[in-house]
């Protein structure tokens, strides 16, 4: 079942209730994915470490279960939160990372995003940084030309995250999810080491030059990731 929360949502109760449906679910339980937009909050991962937190400002901070180090939720971004049952397909936490991040990949092509793709190490989605690669940029700034030599373009095909990713599994169930910028205020970044990673570029959609709603991006991210976890069934059955 897909659906979409109220908006904007508090992120507390939100984390609440994934635990407890996570925590009541049974081998039947059916696998949900919950859409929404957060209030604006500073989430910190079970691990995370507050240096990474840098200015904070009068937005609140979160200490929660996921995986992960700091990041910012707000309006504009589409949060999908996958309340899936890992043991049900016999999916690993890697393979389901590869889920994730292969359906957002696909969001971001489907709605002209170009170059989205993965960084080693550094779980989530990112694009070639547009403040970098824009041939609108490069316009006021040579130096900036995409097509420009790399040697005279030190900071060319450097790359910015997009979409952030933050688990917990609980008795071989999932739950929190991913977090995709489609047009928000991203000053609040600027707050933190996004992810832990200082000077870690962040964006959106709209900052790639595709205009589009968060409620048309979380149906189709909803749609994507739905669909890739029914292939996974399938196959699973298959075996």
């Amino acid at each position: 079942m897909i659906k979409w929360l109220a908006r904007p949502a508090d992120y507390l109760p939100v984390w609440q209730d994934m635990q407890a449906y996570t925590n009541q679910r049974g081998a039947d339980t059916p696998d949900e994915i919950w859409l929404c937009e957060h209030a604006p909050v500073y989430t910190l991962g079970q691990a995370g470490l507050p240096q990474h937190v840098l200015n904070p400002g009068n937005i609140p901070i979160v200490h929660c279960d996921r995986g992960g180090q700091v990041t910012y939720h707000g309006p504009g971004q589409v949060m999908a939160y996958a309340l899936f049952d890992l043991r049900r397909v016999d999916m690993y936490v890697k393979e389901y990372v590869t889920l994730l991040e292969d359906a957002v990949i696909d969001t971001l092509t489907q709605h002209g995003v170009a170059g989205a793709c993965r960084k080693p190490g550094a779980p989530g989605v990112y694009v070639p940084d547009p403040a970098v690669d824009c041939p609108l940029n490069a316009a006021l700034d040579p130096s900036l030309d995409p097509t420009s030599d790399p040697a005279s373009n030190p900071h060319r095909g450097e790359l910015a995250k997009i979409a952030a990713l933050g688990i917990k599994i609980r008795n071989g169930r999932a739950y929190h999810g991913v977090s995709l910028n489609v047009q928000m205020d991203l000053t609040p970044f600027l707050g933190i080491n996004p992810c832990g990673y200082e000077g870690l570029r962040t964006v959106d959609m709209a900052a790639c030059g595709v205009t589009r709603t968060p409620t048309d991006v979380g149906d189709a991210l909803a749609r994507n990731l739905a669909d890739a976890w029914r292939r996974r069934g399938n196959q699973h059955e298959n075996v």
